[in-house]
């Protein structure tokens, strides 16, 4: 009957009308917050939209998402009686613990600085990041994620992205698609050249400024190799780099001349024929 009557009394205390005020009051607080900072971040893109760049304009929304977050959380811990300068002192402590057991976290932060700073690329931008070949979906402090051209997710470290070498394939509005190739030494190079100028007029994506590139590159057992260059938009790279290949090889047959390519000649011997040796024996002296 008293273990009865004490485990009500810490209900009473637990559910009491003060209690029940200020978790009503926290949850309140919690919504309210909530749709503030998705508020908050939607009036920001809208702001920033043609302002700043994607990636900017990214940066900007986690900041707003990440500090209103914090924010919240402390406010609606106040709330609940939850003694928030202990807690900050926990939490520095935790955060020295954490930052001295995950140092690899430290450096990608570090080097994500960097990056934000330096901008090598932004969230759209089509890169080369060592092996990988995709285009910019997301950065932050700590990796970027690209999205490769066969449709996967690829999350590369910011400290391996500085120690590597990047290429921004996309940074620029016009690009320009070299072909090389190899053609025999008897091809006239003056009627080849002319030839091959006359594609950028064919190929309606081929702009006619700059001008097409033609360069004699080497001369190699197989023949002169050369390489032949247009210039384009990158939006149509796929399209260009399929028109010209077929191109080429059309122009190339239409002005009778061919791309040399190994050839293997096989040829069945004659059979040896041994010379038929002397049966006659004997020695010198006719023995």
């Amino acid at each position: 009957m008293l273990e009865r009557f004490a485990n009500n009394e810490v209900l009473n205390r637990v559910f009491n009308s003060d209690n029940f005020r200020n978790l009503t009051r926290a949850l309140i607080y919690f919504v309210v917050g909530i749709i503030l900072i998705r508020l908050a971040v939607a009036i920001v893109q809208k702001i920033t939209r043609k302002r700043v760049s994607r990636q900017s304009s990214m940066i900007v929304n986690k900041i707003i998402s990440y500090s209103g977050m914090t924010i919240l959380l402390f406010v609606v811990l106040s709330e609940l009686g939850v003694n928030v300068t202990a807690l900050l002192g926990a939490a520095g402590i935790l955060g020295i613990a954490l930052g001295v057991a995950s140092q690899k976290s430290i450096g990608n932060m570090v080097s994500g600085f960097f990056l934000l700073s330096e901008k090598p690329f932004e969230v759209g931008d089509a890169v080369k990041i060592g092996t990988q070949v995709g285009s910019v979906v997301d950065v932050d402090l700590l990796a970027v994620k690209i999205k490769t051209f066969d449709n996967m997710l690829v999350r590369i470290p910011n400290e391996l992205i500085i120690s590597n070498e990047v290429t921004n394939i996309t940074r620029f509005p016009l690009r320009r698609l070299d072909s090389t190739f190899t053609v025999g030494y008897d091809t006239d190079l003056t009627r080849l050249e002319e030839g091959l100028r006359s594609l950028a007029l064919e190929i309606p994506m081929v702009l006619d400024e700059p001008d097409p590139f033609f360069l004699i590159k080497d001369f190699t057992e197989r023949g002169i190799t050369v390489t032949y260059g247009v210039w384009f938009l990158k939006t149509d790279y796929a399209k260009v780099k399929n028109a010209i290949a077929k191109a080429i090889l059309g122009k190339m047959n239409e002005l009778g001349m061919d791309i040399p390519y190994p050839r293997l000649r096989i040829e069945e011997a004659s059979p040896v024929t041994e010379p038929i040796e002397s049966q006659a024996g004997g020695t010198e002296d006719g023995r």
